[in-house]
């Protein structure tokens, strides 16, 4: 993999790649809670990877003072970015938020920054869980 500097990333570019990586943990989370049927999974996994969700579940994060100053540049970076597609079942607003949040899983990925990765996703899902 080539080596640069993942900040300098275009903010939707890191959304793109935190959306994967949510997509995949909240999978692996209900398949392993449910063993359920697909529909099923998919019902339950909608409940985190939503815009409406991941922008909630962003605001509680920053009300909390979760993120690290670096974490919250790109969470601002991802939030204000121009996306030229139009967000689905959702005001623009929420459809940003949510973009901050994936934008800084997509970071943390990248940045193979597992522990704090982990403690994020974590924190989803146990945020999504309580409501």
């Amino acid at each position: 993999m080539v080596n640069m500097d993942n900040k300098l990333l275009n903010p939707l570019t890191l959304a793109y790649m935190g959306d994967a990586v949510l997509d995949q943990h909240v999978r692996a989370y209900i398949v392993l809670k449910l063993k359920a049927k697909p529909n099923r999974l998919h019902q339950e996994a909608k409940r985190y990877v939503s815009a409406k969700s991941q922008a909630r579940t962003l605001e509680l994060l920053m009300e909390n003072e979760w993120f690290t100053e670096a974490e919250q540049d790109i969470v601002r970076r991802g939030r204000n970015a121009k996306s030229y597609t139009k967000a689905k079942n959702t005001d623009i607003q929420t459809y940003r938020k949510s973009s901050g949040l994936e934008a800084v899983i997509g970071y943390l990925y990248l940045e193979k920054e597992q522990e704090r990765l982990k403690e994020l996703l974590e924190q989803i899902v146990q945020i999504v869980d309580e409501r």
